[in-house]
């Protein structure tokens, strides 16, 4: 089930929503009840079992595996 992050384009609020499905759930910002939102674009993460997935020269040694971020190549290389 995705989580979905819109923009209030009438109060500004931005929220999440978890969408259960596609069979076109109404969407509305719980502030100010409005339907006129605007989806914003969103990144996601995801977890591979192999340190080395994405072939980076830095997965064994990345700096930041420690502090829990990505070491740069945008592939996950790091194995967080």
């Amino acid at each position: 089930m995705p989580l979905f992050e819109y923009v209030c384009k009438k109060c500004g609020k931005e929220f999440e929503k978890l969408i259960f499905s596609i069979d076109g759930e109404k969407i509305e910002c719980p502030s100010c009840k409005s339907a006129d939102i605007e989806k914003k674009f969103s990144v996601f993460s995801s977890k591979s079992s192999k340190n080395d997935s994405c072939g980076c020269e830095a997965a064994g040694s990345c700096a930041v595996k420690k502090h829990g971020g990505g070491c740069g190549c945008g592939g996950g290389c790091c194995g967080i």
